[in-house]
This record gives C-alpha cells, sequence and structure tokens, in this order.
C-alpha cells in the first residue's frame, strides 16, 4: 500500500473508534439522568448497575481512540494533546471519578456515601459529553498553535509545535460553534441513555420516566445538532491545495465535501434517519417496541460522527486547523507517521474485527435478561 492509501486507511480507523465512543457515551448521558429517572433508592440502583456493565466500555474505546491518534498521526497527538493541555486534563478529570464511582459505590462503609459517587457519575456525565464534543468541533472551526518542524534542529528548544492561546485548549469553549456540538453531544448521550434504560431494564416506572426524559432531551439535541450542521455548511472551510501544499479559506468547503463525496453524503443521511426513527419507535409505537429504539439510534449515531470524521480529514481538507497560521493547519498528509510504522501498524489492525466481535459476545451475554429489582435485592456484585 502507498504512503497516501495508509494514511487514509488510518484515518478511517480512527473515524471508526471516534464514532464508536460517541455512541458508547450513553454510559455518560445515563449517569446524568440518574435522579430524573430513579425516584427511589432501589431504582437508582437498577439504572446503575445497568450502566456499570458497560461504563468500561466507553473508557477503553477513550483510551484506543488516543492511542490510535498517537501512532497514526503523531504531530496531532503532540500539537494537541502537548499543547491544550488543559481542556484533555479537564476531559480525562471525570472519567477518573467514574472509575473511582463504580469502584466504591456500593462498598460497605464507603468514606464518600452513595450521593458523593452518584454525584461523581453526573459530574462524569456532563462534563465528558460537552468537552469531548467541544474539542472534536476543533476539527473543523480550528485551534490557536504553530508547527515548525525546522525546530528540531534547534537543540536549545527542539519544539516542533506551540500552543498560541493563553487557556492551552480551554478557549474551545468560547466559540459558539464548538458548544453547540458539545451539547447536541450531551443531549444525544442523554437520549442514547434514555432508550439504553428501555433495552436494560425491567421496570414500569423507569420506562415511563424514560421515554419522558428521551422526548424532553431530544428537542435540544435537535436544536443545537441542526445549528451546528448548518453553520458548518455555510461557514468557510479549511482546504488544501494538492499541488502547492498551502492551506486556504474555501467558502461551504464542507458542504463542498458533501456533495463531491456522495458515498459519506449517504452514510450521513442513513444515520440521520436511523438516530430518528430509533428516538421515533419507542414514543409512537406499542410499548413492547419501546426496548428496540437503542438499535436503530447506535448505529445511526455511528454512521454520522462516521460521516462527520470523513469530512474533516478526506477531499484535501485540514483536519486539525490552526486560526493562528494556516500554513501550520494539520491534514492526515502532512501528521502521519512514516510508512513503515502505517504498515506495521496495519497488520495489527487486523485483529480490530474480532476484538469488535467480542464486545458484541460479552454485550450480548451481560444483557441476556434485563435488570430487575428482584435481581437488585439477591446477593451478588452490584455497582
Amino acid at each position: 500500500m502507498s504512503i497516501e492509501m495508509l494514511q487514509a486507511y488510518w484515518w478511517i480507523i480512527i473515524s471508526i473508534l471516534g464514532s464508536i465512543l460517541v455512541f458508547l457515551m450513553f454510559v455518560q448521558g445515563g449517569q446524568t439522568l440518574i435522579y430524573s429517572i430513579g425516584k427511589t433508592e432501589i431504582e437508582r440502583k437498577m439504572l446503575v448497575n445497568s450502566l456499570g456493565r458497560k461504563w468500561e466500555f466507553t473508557f477503553t474505546t477513550l483510551v484506543t481512540f488516543g492511542g490510535a491518534f498517537f501512532a497514526s498521526f503523531p504531530l496531532f497527538y503532540s500539537t494537541s494533546f502537548g499543547g491544550a493541555y488543559w481542556v484533555w486534563m479537564a476531559i480525562l478529570f471525570p472519567f477518573i471519578i467514574q472509575a473511582v464511582a463504580y469502584e466504591f459505590r456500593s462498598k460497605p462503609d464507603n468514606l464518600l456515601g452513595h450521593k458523593t459517587y452518584e454525584w461523581f457519575l453526573i459530574i462524569n456525565g456532563l462534563l465528558g459529553t460537552v468537552l469531548i464534543g467541544a474539542a472534536v468541533s476543533t476539527f473543523f472551526t480550528g485551534s490557536e498553535f504553530s508547527i515548525s518542524k525546522l525546530s528540531i534542529t534547534n537543540l536549545a528548544d527542539p519544539t516542533i509545535s506551540r500552543w498560541e492561546g493563553p487557556a492551552y485548549g480551554l478557549e474551545a469553549v468560547l466559540n459558539w460553534r464548538n458548544v453547540a456540538l458539545g451539547l447536541a453531544v450531551f443531549f444525544l448521550a442523554r437520549v442514547l441513555g434514555s432508550l439504553y434504560f428501555m433495552n436494560t431494564i425491567s421496570d414500569h416506572a423507569i420506562l415511563a420516566r424514560s421515554k419522558k426524559q428521551l422526548l424532553f432531551n431530544t428537542v435540544p439535541f435537535l436544536l443545537f445538532f441542526l445549528s451546528y450542521v448548518i453553520a458548518l455548511m455555510i461557514y468557510p472551510g479549511f482546504s488544501l491545495d494538492p499541488k502547492s501544499v498551502d492551506i486556504f479559506m474555501e467558502s461551504n468547503k464542507y458542504f463542498h465535501n458533501l456533495l463531491q463525496m456522495p458515498v459519506v453524503l449517504l452514510i450521513f443521511a442513513a444515520g440521520v434517519v436511523l438516530v430518528l426513527l430509533g428516538i421515533a419507535l419507542p414514543l409512537f409505537t406499542f410499548e413492547k417496541n419501546a426496548s428496540k429504539g437503542i438499535w436503530y439510534a447506535g448505529p445511526g449515531t455511528i454512521l454520522t460522527v462516521f460521516a462527520l470524521f470523513l469530512l474533516a480529514g478526506f477531499n484535501n481538507t485540514s483536519y486539525y486547523p490552526s486560526t493562528f497560521d494556516l500554513q501550520s493547519s494539520l491534514t492526515i498528509h502532512n501528521s502521519s507517521s512514516s510508512h513503515y510504522t502505517l504498515t506495521a501498524m496495519s497488520y495489527v489492525s487486523l485483529l480490530v474485527p474480532f476484538v469488535i466481535a467480542y464486545i458484541w459476545y460479552a454485550w450480548k451475554s451481560i444483557n441476556k435478561k434485563k435488570i430487575d429489582a428482584d435481581e437488585m435485592n439477591a446477593e451478588g456484585h452490584n455497582y
């Protein structure tokens, strides 16, 4: 495979991992609904245990996503993770307290009590979703950094990439488009969390409240998502001239990307339709269909986010643009690992289907029986 094919291949891998991560954030969304849906201690226990059986999938996917970026596009990793470290620290901290919460919430005589650990889960659900959404949005809106590869020859200061903004990544929340996508991810996670509860918990009260939360969160999700997509289509984008390798601003760049990549347009449209179908199914059909919504909205989320990642990286587009210096913007061509490294990693990537198959098997095994109050009262491991 040529270096160009390998770069495209690994951007597809990154896009798949990123889209799966956004779907798995139903765990974070569900955590923010603990007190909205669970009105008694046993109801909250069912909700937490339903999510507790899946939280490690989200955490593992987040780590794998970062690791894949580091190995395949190291210049992005060093620029973003090394420069915008405050926003990444703000993202990682809620995931740390999430792990602590699931580990100690049900321990006898725990130091902080159930409610403290439950609030840890709520904080993770709020900050984790909004900040990751805002961080991903910078793939389209840009960040304040500069790149100088010749600096590596300066023995006194061999720093290639520098962050030029004073907030080291936190300035992303000052851009309304970044905040809009962050809030869209937040409310989408709550939508998916509501659908997941319908799928995994056998309790009429929880089902009824989940339906209510599904409706309440669908409205703001659609508002923020549509506003972001419309802005994405009409705002200028960061384009690469393949001949001169210069970055320049192109009007309606991402709209042009959609039209010039009809397969991506089809994937995006299919994803949006599936998400809407997954939401409508439990709201407008019989109760027995309520548990099926997650199986439409989940794949729909993956397809939609996958298409957005392809819009950011393909068709001569800068996937990590610099608003400080346009020519410092990163593309899949100028930020990737060597041909040898990408080739070696491609062999490792052949294991990905087996990992996905294992996750599917583990998921089905865990969810063989819906959670109910009797199971929570029985002896055994509980979160």
